[in-house]
């Protein structure tokens, strides 16, 4: 059997915070990318698994040497019997075990008091806001209306009629969990499973709501504002804690996740932080050189020094006219790629001029 308190080096009574400082400790010693052995990076990021999580940590206390024989003590989840898929004299028949994390759970109640809680906790929703390529100059806030779980405004989300109480569940005796006995390959296991009656609140109220039935929510439309930072790029996610679905029965909400994208400009386009434009020029502004007015992304007009002889797919680039750094102080750049106008029609004195350039070998 692996002792996860020796792995980490801790003692059985240790608490939280010292079991979580010992695996940062161990973690960043061992860990491959830093030259550590990844077997022991494994082994200890196991341990801590286990022993980090309250109703993990019960079971196997309680449960480690359930095992008989020589088989595995413990909730081992990556252990195989001689070799993977063997029995443990190292012939005959094979198992399909699948995720064993899967089986412990089930039969021990690993992660039961944690999960249940999260479980509780309303869906987390996420949706996709477009803005244009200029809005990400500045910091702003978008007005979203988004069709969702509401609190219910009859009982205030508490799931019962007004005037009325909260009773404990009969079922479950308030825990919010019941018993319940399988059987496997293993043997026979007692768990404990979230209470179908009260559905893992422990209490119920002693007359449902009319309107949300008990939930404390109902569908309907929510209108807030949200943040949105500036620098914000394609595809980022913006965390908006509180703004997804309400549990029930006034149960924590769960969180809204955006996930930006950017409309394509017609004139920049941007890379990282840096903008892209190409700038038609003719063949008499790239060979003499001057001044021409051009606009960056925010629309403030400016002056550009054309240098004599520029030869098409010259890059020039202006310091600090990009997008802001996403949570930094600064601009990217503004990068201004030449290009060569060649007119479609000519008139008469301009192929004259044309023929005596020519002529010229220019």
């Amino acid at each position: 059997m692996k002792d996860y308190y020796q792995i980490l080096g801790v003692k059985k009574d240790a608490n939280a915070d010292e079991i979580k400082r010992a695996y940062h400790k161990l973690a960043h010693q061992h860990h491959p990318d830093k030259g550590g052995d990844e077997q022991k990076f494994k082994e200890i990021s196991e341990a801590y698994q286990v022993l980090s999580d309250r109703g993990k940590r019960a079971q196997y206390d309680q449960f480690g040497q359930a095992f008989p024989g020589g088989g595995p003590r413990g909730p081992d989840f990556n252990w195989s019997w001689g070799r993977p898929g063997a029995a443990p004299d190292g012939e005959g028949f094979e198992f399909d075990f699948g995720d064993l994390g899967d089986v412990f759970e089930e039969f021990f109640g690993f992660g039961g008091p944690s999960r249940r809680k999260e479980a509780k906790k309303g869906r987390d929703i996420e949706i996709g806001l477009e803005i244009a390529l200029e809005e990400t100059l500045r910091a702003q806030e978008k007005e979203i209306s988004l069709e969702k779980f509401v609190r219910c405004q009859r009982c205030r989300g508490s799931g019962g009629e007004p005037g009325s109480g909260i009773k404990e569940c009969f079922s479950c005796r308030g825990t919010g969990e019941v018993q319940q006995i399988k059987r496997s390959f293993l043997g026979a296991f007692t768990s404990f499973v979230t209470c179908p009656e009260c559905r893992g609140e422990g209490q119920k109220p002693e007359k449902p709501c009319n309107v949300c039935k008990g939930e404390g929510r109902i569908k309907g439309i929510d209108n807030f504002k949200v943040f949105i930072p500036a620098g914000v790029d394609q595809n980022q996610i913006i965390k908006v804690e509180g703004a997804g679905d309400p549990g029930k029965r006034g149960n924590r909400p769960g969180d809204l996740y955006l996930r930006i994208f950017l409309k394509p400009h017609r004139v920049f386009k941007r890379k990282g932080d840096d903008l892209f434009m190409n700038l038609p020029l003719a063949f008499s502004q790239l060979a003499l050189g001057g001044q021409i007015e051009i606009a960056d992304l925010a629309g403030n007009k400016f002056i550009l020094n054309i240098p004599s002889g520029s030869e098409p797919g010259k890059m020039l680039r202006l310091t600090g006219k990009g997008i802001p750094h996403f949570q930094g102080r600064g601009q990217g750049n503004l990068y201004i790629e030449l290009v060569l106008k060649v007119p479609k029609k000519l008139n008469q004195k301009q192929k004259e001029l044309l023929e005596q350039l020519k002529e010229e070998g220019i």
